[in-house]
């Protein structure tokens, strides 16, 4: 296998590229914006697209991937690509049509991955963020069991070859494995990890499940107040990357991703700078010695970039136990 497309066997038998491009992007940057570098990113190497329906951007990555199987760049199942269903979407008869929403928009007749965006349910609606009078989120509870047949039913249908989800903890992994007439596991969990997070329980708990573990800001974040603390700390700055990376010729932001190949994670990268995505794809290339992994290793600080106050207190916000 071309070391550039290191895969990775998902447990349902279908394989995922190691590395993989990330095109959520704050509402300020232009749309047309993901176009261009999701078409620059297939050009750079990247064969693994992450997109959602939330990030509001399905028809111009859709489009980046279908304007590169046309011009000859790629064909369809050279591309691994995964879009989420959204919490107001959680009841079960709404999932489907969900899918189906996101395939006609991105005008492609599958996805390769369909994850459960995050555990909390809201109120069904167009809204991404419902909101009383009070401007409190309305939640909505849906045995995410139910959501999870639903997701099944996708899989048979052919809407999508895995399924998986994101930003759920050990329980709410547990509850879905420990499902009575379970059909198929969780691919996949996608979570915030990074060296301040590196969230090591939940990845020695998804590796015993065979659950691949996937890191979305690997790189820290886009630092988009709407969701990230201003004072936290800029992770492409820590002088331990900073030194790592010079020892090894390279970027902070590359042995940052490195390490979590390394430890068995697969990993998102998320740039809308042309020299950034092309940094990005260089890291098959070179090895983090074990001392190096146990540097970054004690970065550790359990920090979330991401922290939605205005959930903290849904009943399934999965963020207040350890993992």
């Amino acid at each position: 296998m071309d070391s550039k497309h290191q895969c990775v066997k998902l447990n349902d038998g279908h394989f995922m590229p190691v590395l993989g491009f990330g095109t959520y992007a704050s509402a300020e940057v232009p749309k047309d914006k993901a176009l261009e570098v999701t078409k620059l990113a297939i050009e750079v190497g990247f064969r693994h697209v992450d997109c959602a329906y939330a990030y509001n951007n399905e028809e111009q990555v859709g489009l980046a991937i279908r304007s590169k199987i046309a011009d000859g760049s790629v064909k369809r199942e050279d591309v691994f690509y995964t879009s989420k269903l959204w919490s107001t979407f959680h009841r079960p008869e709404l999932v489907r049509p969900a899918l189906e929403n996101s395939l006609r928009k991105a005008q492609l007749d599958y996805v390769d991955l369909y994850l459960i965006h995050t555990p909390m349910s809201l109120k069904p609606g167009e809204e991404l963020a419902p909101t009383d009078e009070n401007g409190k989120l309305i939640f909505d509870i849906v045995d995410l069991c139910t959501t999870w047949e639903a997701m099944e039913k996708c899989k048979d249908a052919g809407l999508a070859k895995s399924i998986g989800v994101s930003n759920f903890n050990r329980r709410q992994l547990e509850m879905i494995l420990n499902k009575p007439g379970l059909k198929y596991k969780p691919v996949c969990n996608q979570v915030e990890c990074h060296p301040y997070l590196n969230q090591s329980k939940l990845l020695e708990f998804c590796k015993s499940k065979d659950i691949v573990l996937v890191a979305y800001s690997a790189l820290g974040s886009q630092r988009d107040p709407q969701w990230v603390d201003p004072d936290s700390p800029h992770l492409l700055e820590e002088p331990v990357l900073k030194s790592i990376a010079k020892k090894h010729s390279r970027s902070p932001g590359q042995v940052a991703l490195r390490y979590q190949l390394q430890r068995g994670v697969v990993v998102l990268a998320k740039s809308f700078s042309q020299k950034r995505i092309k940094e990005n794809f260089q890291i098959f290339d070179f090895e983090l010695t074990p001392e190096d992994m146990k540097a970054i290793d004690g970065l550790n600080r359990n920090l979330h970039y991401f922290f939605s106050f205005s959930a903290a207190n849904h009943p399934y916000f999965p963020f207040s136990e350890e993992y």
